[in-house]
């Protein structure tokens, strides 16, 4: 067993469902275990968390169509990666 709880790459997968508190209780322990350990991961929760602050109000419709035209192609782009 990784004495860190789990590695990077299962807390990055798991990071959307520790913010919506949908993890269980041994994958909560398993995730805080590991963020109280590695500053990299734990940077990178509050790097997401002030993202998700700053965007928070966002609305679809404020949003230029070619902006969304952007973000969708590179969406896609991502996906078939």
């Amino acid at each position: 067993m990784n004495p860190w709880g789990m590695d990077c790459i299962e807390l990055v997968e798991l990071v959307t469902d520790y913010l919506e508190g949908a993890l269980g209780e041994a994958d909560q322990a398993r995730f805080e275990k590991h963020l109280s350990l590695c500053d990299g991961c734990a940077l990178y929760l509050e790097q997401l968390r002030l993202t998700l602050r700053a965007t928070g109000g966002l609305r679809l419709e404020r949003i230029p169509p070619e902006a969304l035209d952007v973000f969708r192609a590179a969406f896609r782009q991502w996906k078939k990666a």
